[in-house]
């Protein structure tokens, strides 16, 4: 099974003012690109050949290869899917809000525990909302790892995710992560997001 890169929903324009172009053209078609290549390359020839993402993700993490670009094709594709221009964003609502509440209290300290998580990763990393024992929770993970992955001290279903590499942000707000992580806010697709809460139920 070779990976390829997904399709995106919309134009590398769609997300301006919050994410520009130029760093859509670049993160997708570049970045993850890369990672997809160098997967192929890892899993081609040998026994991991016909495992599923998931599966290596699961079972074949202590292989860096497929750690790094394994981690990063599915966070990606993962990413891309959950952002949506603006106008299209909307709000949590219905069993998502419900959810929120009740783990958090309301959007506004899921907000701030969030941008907590994805302020203090230290480095390259990832913060997740995910559904572990049906409830919500937040944590981040460093460089390409996910909560799909064994031992990562970061585990459950996730439902959103944000990208916090330099790569994801520099372009525009250079060493300013805080104002991006604010920017995504206003680009999430929250339909999505309760698509997945639905499913990881």
């Amino acid at each position: 099974m070779l990976f390829e890169l997904p399709k995106l929903s919309y134009p590398f324009n769609a997300l301006e003012p919050y994410i520009d172009a130029q760093t859509m053209e670049i993160h997708y078609g570049k970045h993850h690109n890369a990672y997809i290549t160098n997967l192929n390359k890892a899993v081609e020839g040998n026994e991991m050949e016909k495992s599923s993402l998931e599966e290596l993700l699961k079972n074949h993490t202590h292989v860096p290869a497929v750690r790094n670009n394994g981690g990063g094709h599915w966070n990606h594709s993962f990413f891309w899917k959950i952002l949506t221009p603006a106008h299209n964003s909307g709000k949590p609502e219905g069993d998502l809000l419900n959810a929120i509440q009740s783990a958090f209290g309301s959007i506004d300290t899921f907000k701030e525990k969030f941008t907590n998580a994805a302020l203090t990763r230290f480095g390259s990393g990832w913060a997740w909302l995910c559904v572990k024992d049906r409830k919500l929770e937040i944590c981040s993970t460093t460089n390409q790892d996910n909560p799909l992955m064994p031992n990562t001290g970061c585990q459950g279903s996730p439902i959103l995710g944000l990208d916090v590499w330099e790569h994801a942000y520099y372009l525009k707000y250079q060493n300013k992560r805080a104002d991006y992580v604010n920017a995504f806010y206003n680009i999430i697709n929250w339909k999505e997001v309760e698509n997945k809460l639905r499913e990881a139920k």
